[in-house]
């Protein structure tokens, strides 16, 4: 135990001691959960509108007016002809366009019915479906209304019934992004930091030749693996607890489950992604190696783990694919712990299967550890 207690101090010692080191670890993460926390949002705002008004109606007005007032669409301009339309979204200038026909109020007044012509930029087709959900929304707005006024002056007195919905928003009242998002990129945060510094930790000692020395002591392999990744768990509880802090202070993100059991789970987790970064530098000569290596598998749990798009709407393989990723598990655990208050009953798949996962990385990893590298 005393011989781990000192690898320990010599860790934590030659972690502070690394001057450009300490930036990366202490400030970059909490400046880029600040950063990625306002940026990352799936909300389409400031598009840029156009219209081909070709009733030039009180209606057609009418129904312009109703995108103006809306806090989504920029109004930018009218184009004279559908070639000016085409051309401007073509440059980009544009990226919805609104085609109202000819006898548009007319036709309404006398068939009861008519149909607009939308045309949508859909290179981003995330956007484009946003950006079609928006349109169809204030148009069925503006048709409910309509109806009311179009009615025959005999008919005034029988008002239409309308069906009208009253949605119960649940874990996110107000429907702000942040609150999705702030856990999720804390958990990115988390594992990038712990996984490039256990990785690039003995690939270091490797490159400036103390890891020989090291190697012709009595230490046994436990005992060094164990001083070795002791100090990047600490720094990685370390992260949580700044990151949760500033998750209510700045964003107000609710805290509705137990602390206790968020800590339990990263506390296991981190092993993990520790086990991983230890295996990664076992078959690494340099820490650019290592770095590749890790970021390689980054992204690819990054991407695949839920945090930016749904897991429920990949193909069946990459959902077969994503049982093996950790980081989907602690996305998981962290939006239902911290939105929905979920207690350990809740989550005790995910804590099985971190579980299995980190004896299985870190066995992996003290195996392929060799005192004679």
């Amino acid at each position: 135990m005393k011989t781990i207690l000192y690898i320990i101090q010599k860790e934590f010692k030659q972690i502070f001691r690394n001057k450009g080191m300490l930036p990366i670890i202490f400030v970059l993460p909490l400046l880029q959960l600040v950063i990625l926390s306002n940026a990352a949002t799936f909300e389409v705002k400031n598009i840029k509108f156009g219209y081909i008004d070709n009733d030039h109606t009180t209606t057609s007005r009418a129904l312009i007016e109703k995108f103006n007032a809306s806090t989504y669409f920029d109004v930018l301009t009218d184009f004279s002809s559908e070639g000016f339309a085409k051309s401007a979204m073509l440059k980009g200038e544009i990226d919805v366009v609104l085609d109202i026909p000819n006898y548009f109020e007319r036709d309404l007044q006398k068939e009861k019915h008519n149909s607009l012509g939308i045309t949508i930029n859909a290179i981003d087709g995330a956007a484009a479906g946003v950006e079609n959900i928006y349109v169809n929304d204030i148009v069925q707005n503006f048709n409910q209304h309509l109806k009311v006024d179009l009615l025959p002056l005999s008919n005034q007195q029988i008002q239409p019934t309308n069906i009208d919905t009253i949605p119960l928003f649940w874990y996110n009242e107000t429907l702000n992004y942040k609150t999705f998002m702030v856990p999720g990129i804390l958990v990115l945060l988390v594992s990038m930091i712990t996984l490039f510094l256990s990785g690039m930790n003995i690939v270091r000692e490797k490159e400036i030749g103390t890891l020989e020395q090291i190697n012709v002591t009595p230490i046994k392999k436990s005992q060094f693996i164990i001083g070795k990744l002791f100090p990047f768990w600490v720094i990685g509880m370390g992260l949580l607890t700044v990151g949760l802090l500033l998750a209510r202070l700045i964003f107000n993100v609710p805290m509705l489950g137990s602390l206790v059991l968020m800590y339990l789970y990263t506390s296991i987790y981190i092993l993990v992604i520790l086990g991983i970064g230890l295996f990664i530098s076992n078959f690494t000569d340099t820490q650019q190696q290592a770095m590749f290596i890790a970021w390689f598998f980054v992204v690819i749990f990054i991407l695949m783990s839920g945090l930016f798009t749904p897991i429920e709407s990949m193909p069946g393989w990459a959902q077969m694919v994503t049982e093996f990723n950790p980081i989907k598990y602690y996305v998981e655990v962290m939006r239902m712990v911290m939105l929905k208050g979920s207690g350990f009953t809740d989550i005790l798949p995910q804590l099985i299967k971190t579980v299995l996962y980190a004896i299985v990385m870190n066995g992996l990893a003290v195996w392929s550890y060799k005192k004679t590298n």
